[in-house]
């Protein structure tokens, strides 16, 4: 079961080093081939990757924020992400049919 890190920002990658996590591989894109069931997945992730990695069988821990919006596109530094809450939450996303989106006139 491998740990993968998912982020191309370094003050991400020097907060999960503060945190103390077990990583055993960074990587700036996610390949979602290399998942294997029993794995984790770290990281901020478009809902479909995260929703490829969960039907593998593997676990998504988002790096959740509470980011101000005039901090939007910027890096940020490990302490800005303290200053942001940054926290891991376990999240479980899978796929849903597509409900009706036009109305009846």
């Amino acid at each position: 079961m491998t740990t993968y890190f998912i982020s191309r920002h370094p003050g991400a990658k020097a907060w999960a080093a503060e945190q103390g996590l077990r990583i055993d591989q960074h990587l700036t894109h996610l390949d979602t081939a290399l998942i294997q069931r029993g794995d984790t997945v770290i990281g901020t992730l478009p809902v479909h990757l995260a929703a490829a990695v969960c039907s593998q069988g593997a676990r998504f821990f988002n790096l959740s924020l509470d980011l101000p919006a005039h901090w939007r596109g910027r890096e940020l530094s490990a302490d800005e992400l303290r200053q942001c809450h940054a926290r891991l939450e376990a999240f479980h996303v899978s796929p849903s049919p597509l409900p009706e989106l036009t109305t009846s006139p």
